[in-house]
């Protein structure tokens, strides 16, 4: 049987939250808010490296609710997780806090280090978004955190765009720095910063955004999410490194990020990589493996160009080449995708999609199919029977519209 998760209705969400907090707390909360996981289109790994990116928001949501307390004490409670946990905010750093709590105190103790008034608080928090899906659960966590401390606390940066954007660096900081996952800013900027009916071009070089008219259903088509199950966390080494290798091959040619490679040039510095003296020369494997960082960005960058153009045509039919061009060189170049991954794009490929490609950072996680809107749940089914059929656990499916932003 193929499985569906819905998204909750934000007042069904907010009751939650709300339910949550009354029964660990024995008390009403102050308030409740609520931020969405993303899906990418396109412009995988680029954030890092200065470049383009294009998410947008989802339905799904992570709902806190949350009172203010007069010490710097910070009760948590999740409803996908056992226990309250405490934490006290003055002792927070790089390394004190472990698992989920890391991701909301960390957001605490970034507003803190901004110059902020920031107290402790009771939290109680419960999601739609799903865990390790690659949907940016951890986002929409810190993002719901950081909103709600700003009401709280009066900060008044959820007000603007640009406060918004200060808030996202905020979140960032804390998932690199607290939360120990050293990722980029595009999952907290359309999180904080997406508007309902669009998908946000994002410029990580700047910070700079374009809000795209998506409308998916006007055109006769849905994107549909599968969630392959294969757990992914960006927390992990493999995400670290493939960060690391690009930095080390921008350090090589000389440029502040990759975004500086152009298109032209690209031939001539995957040519200098490939002569790498030294340990990593001399057609090495390692120096093989900047070759085939470097092209994925540069190539990545380009693909999100494309398939902004043809969206601003009103040729949204013709997008899946960019999909799937983007899906063979994050399994190919940066060496990202998974057997599960391969297996849901190829399949719904073969389903009748118009493209497909893994989406979020890899290693599991979820994978999206631009089909016509008659054949959701066809190519659902599909993806489901070969998944049985090659021995692995069911995925799960659900159908992705943009939405709007953390409040």
């Amino acid at each position: 049987m193929t499985t569906w998760v819905s998204a909750w209705q934000r007042e069904q969400g907010g009751e939650r939250a709300r339910v949550l907090f009354a029964r660990h707390f024995d008390a009403e909360p102050t308030g409740v808010w609520s931020a969405p996981g993303r899906v990418n289109l396109i412009g995988e790994h680029t954030d890092y490296n200065g470049g383009l990116a294009l998410p947008f928001a989802l339905p799904h949501r992570t709902y806190v609710a949350v009172t203010p307390v007069d010490s710097d004490r910070i009760r948590l409670v999740s409803a996908q997780e056992q226990g309250v946990r405490e934490v006290d905010l003055s002792t927070v750093g790089p390394g004190t806090v472990e698992g989920w709590p890391s991701y909301v105190a960390g957001v605490a103790w970034a507003l803190r280090q901004a110059g902020h008034d920031v107290r402790g608080f009771d939290i109680a928090v419960d999601s739609c978004v799903p865990y390790g899906s690659g949907l940016s659960s951890s986002a929409a966590l810190e993002c719901a955190v950081a909103v709600a401390l700003d009401g709280l606390f009066g900060l008044g940066l959820a007000d603007t765009d640009t406060g918004r954007t200060a808030l996202t660096g905020i979140c960032v900081r804390a998932e690199n720095e607290i939360a120990g996952a050293n990722t980029g800013g595009m999952d907290q900027a359309v999180s904080l910063r997406g508007q309902a009916g669009h998908a946000l071009e994002l410029d990580c070089r700047d910070d700079s955004v374009r809000q795209v008219p998506f409308d998916l259903t006007a055109h006769g088509l849905a994107l549909l999410v599968i969630d392959t199950k294969a757990e992914h966390s960006h927390a992990g080494g493999e995400y670290a490194q493939r960060r690391a290798e690009c930095e080390r091959a921008a350090e090589f040619l000389g440029v502040d990020t990759l975004r500086e490679v152009t298109p032209d040039g690209l031939g001539e510095a995957l040519a200098s990589l490939a002569r790498l003296s030294g340990p990593e020369g001399d057609g090495s494997a390692a120096a093989e493996v900047l070759v085939r960082r470097v092209r994925h960005v540069v190539t990545e960058i380009g693909r999100v160009q494309e398939f902004v153009a043809l969206l601003d045509q009103d040729r949204v039919h013709e997008v899946g080449a960019a999909m799937d061009a983007s899906h063979a060189s994050l399994r190919d170049d940066y060496q990202v995708s998974c057997r599960e991954l391969d297996l849901a794009v190829d399949t719904a490929r073969g389903a009748g999609a118009l493209g497909a490609r893994m989406t979020g950072g890899g290693f599991g996680g979820s994978a999206i199919a631009l089909v016509e809107a008659g054949f959701v749940e066809s190519v659902a089914d599909a993806v489901a029977e070969a998944f049985t059929v090659a021995g692995l656990g069911a995925p799960a499916f659900l159908v992705a519209t943009a939405e709007g932003p953390a409040a």
